[in-house]
């Protein structure tokens, strides 16, 4: 029944939408009257044996089958049919029954009278019912005995009641039946899939928690080892300065006493990357005449008698890798989406300027616009085929009204969300195939595009070889000039502008930040950020520095008001796998604030680091593949994470 009034609602909208309203007033006059009584069985029972026979109403009886026919008249029912005409003769004869018990021969008579031609017509031994009205005592007469039993009835009352529960139940109904019960299915499917998604993302967690646990025994396992070697050497050199002590002690007939070792008496093998700060001590204690020495190595206020504390200077061993994996927590979360839209892996995903929608691109070569919130209008939805892998997207930063999308074949769209059209082709030179960033001005209508030629190397660095950046106009799509980076310069990897777009961040794959007067279109400084390519830009919040993302997993924030001064740092190469570099480009995000950066992950987690900040980091919910893509809200506490899984995720911090 509930699909039924929703499919009557659909009919009438779309009557209302063209305009149809002689139609609407007959659809509606026959709502009123619905002999088929939407298709419910009780009410089609108590229509017939409460209503139709009771009352004598044989013209509506007939009307009700022939009805039902025409509804079951596709070749593909024909042993409906047959079943259906027979219930119809059953009830017809019925019908006679009934109003001989009632004393009515009349409406008998009058049935065959309007009936009789048509019932001849169909044979089924109807000669012989002509004769009914006729009879003194037909409940006894042989012929028509079994139609006034009890027993007759009630198996015709089953008989019909499952032939309507069979039809109106089966898989014979219409399509437009099936709209509401498929969306209910589909609302039913993406809950489970939350489930199913949650249920995931705690195993994962649970799977992460354990392989920490796991590395962590192992790690403290490599420690004893090494406190056991380091241990023996200290009790080398201890018992040595001891007896040394000791034999001056004899010569010069002093008592026993205690000696203190100092730090810049003790062989410096002895320290364990003690903590900045802390000056580590050995204390020597004479306790006995036999001098059998106790030892303690000690950091501050730590350590007792026979024990050995070892500390790190951080979380990073001599090779730069993190020694240890940060217990970060998971993030609190109010509500998570994930977008199954994609095929392939993800490669850039970007909040509009508003943050109604979002643009999210994958390796297949499609760009998909899309929105999180149930409340916002869809119309924008739209899928865009490009025909090549997707390098970069940026959205107008005036409105959300156009989208550029910048391929790995020098094509640059631009995308209209509102006609939901290209309204730009352009291409870079065939010397520069590669768009891989697009920013555009969040003052002038321009965009600047960074081309890279063909590299000879097989990652994704080394297929790079040399820089173009590109002004364009944005009224008339046409390139205004290209500013100068020198000779032969290293790629260009990540642009950023300023909050009044009169200055431009380039990084490289050289390691260079370059800045760009955008009025005067020429280099004003640019500095050595990192001793490896720089995968990711972005201006702070306050204007006065700039953060900057190596390939090596090292994020600096750097000064603007004194050059070459940095900030922050953090080393997120656990996360920020160089291995995975081969095949994408990290990338990272600041939150409306600044005070949260997300930092794409090779893991299926990704890290949040409060920037300069005194509170632990945060770490997302999981993926089940690497996260390649991140960005934020430009006013809410929402991150968007893309991922080799296919799947995008807008995820809400509490």
């Amino acid at each position: 029944m509930e699909n039924m009034q929703y499919a009557e609602e659909l009919v009438r909208e779309f009557l209302v939408f063209r305009g149809f309203t002689n139609t609407l007033q007959a659809f509606d006059s026959e709502l009123s009257t619905d002999i088929g009584k939407g298709f419910q069985v009780d009410k089609i029972m108590d229509l017939i044996f409460s209503v139709y026979v009771p009352k004598f109403q044989a013209e509506k009886l007939v009307g009700l089958f022939s009805f039902f026919k025409q509804c079951l008249s596709s070749s593909s029912e024909t042993v409906l049919l047959t079943t259906l005409s027979k219930l119809e003769v059953s009830i017809l004869r019925y019908y006679v029954v009934s109003a001989i018990q009632s004393g009515r021969r009349d409406k008998v008579l009058e049935f065959f009278g309007m009936n009789g031609n048509d019932l001849l017509r169909r044979g089924q031994d109807w000669a012989a019912w002509f004769a009914i009205p006729y009879v003194k005592k037909p409940n006894s007469d042989p012929e028509f005995r079994i139609y006034f039993s009890k027993e007759w009835y009630e198996a015709l009352r089953l008989s019909v009641r499952n032939f309507f529960s069979e039809i109106f139940n089966g898989t014979r109904m219409p399509a437009l039946l099936k709209i509401n019960s498929e969306k209910t299915t589909v609302n039913r499917l993406k809950k489970d899939i939350k489930q199913l998604n949650l249920k995931l993302s705690e195993l994962q967690a649970l799977l992460e928690e354990k392989d920490g646990q796991l590395w962590q025994l192992r790690s403290n396992a490599s420690s004893l080892v090494d406190a056991s070697t380091e241990e023996t050497k200290s009790s080398s050199s201890v018992v040595y300065e001891e007896n040394h002590l000791i034999s001056k002690d004899t010569r010069e007939t002093c008592p026993p006493a205690t000696f203190q070792i100092r730090e810049a008496e003790v062989n410096h093998d002895w320290i364990v990357a003690g903590p900045a700060g802390i000056r580590p001590e050995i204390n020597i204690s004479k306790s006995d005449p036999n001098l059998s020495s106790q030892s303690s190595l000690r950091a501050g206020d730590g350590g007792t008698a026979d024990t050995i504390h070892l500390f790190q200077d951080g979380p990073y061993n001599e090779n730069g890798r993190e020694s240890h994996v940060e217990d970060f927590p998971e993030v609190k979360v109010d509500f998570q989406e994930t977008f199954l839209g994609h095929t392939s892996p993800i490669t850039r995903c970007r909040f509009s300027a508003s943050g109604n929608n979002i643009a999210s691109a994958s390796e297949d070569g499609t760009v998909r616009i899309w929105t999180y919130d149930s409340s916002t209008p869809a119309s924008r939805n739209a899928t865009i085929y490009c025909g090549a892998k997707i390098m970069s997207l940026d959205w107008e930063c005036k409105s959300d009204r156009l989208l550029l999308i910048g391929t790995a074949d020098g094509g640059i769209k631009a995308w209209n969300v509102d006609a939901k059209r290209v309204v730009c082709d352009l291409n870079t030179s065939e010397a520069f195939p590669s768009v891989l960033d697009i920013k555009c001005s969040p003052v002038e209508p321009i965009f600047v595009s960074a081309a890279a030629s063909k590299g000879h190397g097989s990652s994704h660095l080394d297929s790079l070889g040399f820089a173009s950046l590109t002004v364009w106009n944005m009224k008339t799509w046409k390139a205004m000039t290209v500013l100068p980076l020198g000779k032969d310069p290293p790629a260009i990897t990540s642009l950023s502008f300023n909050h009044n777009g009169k200055i431009l961040a380039a990084a490289a794959t050289d390691g260079m930040i370059h800045m760009f007067d955008m009025s005067a279109g020429l280099q004003i400084t640019g500095w050595p950020a990192h001793d490896s390519a720089i995968s990711s830009i972005l201006f702070g919040p306050d204007e006065t520095s700039i953060f900057s993302l190596g390939v090596d997993g090292k994020v600096l924030e750097w000064s603007l008001q004194n050059q070459g001064q940095i900030l922050w740092s953090r080393n997120c190469s656990r996360f920020c796998d160089p291995e995975s570099s081969k095949n994408c480009r990290h990338e990272m995000a600041l939150d409306a604030n600044g005070r949260r950066l997300l930092v794409t992950s090779g893991l299926v987690r990704a890290p949040i680091y409060q920037v300069r900040g005194h509170a632990i980091g945060l770490r997302t919910l999981p993926h089940s593949a690497a996260i390649t893509t991140v960005d934020w809200h430009p006013t809410l506490p929402l991150f968007v994470t893309g991922s080799a899984d296919n799947s995008v995720r807008v995820t809400s911090m509490s």
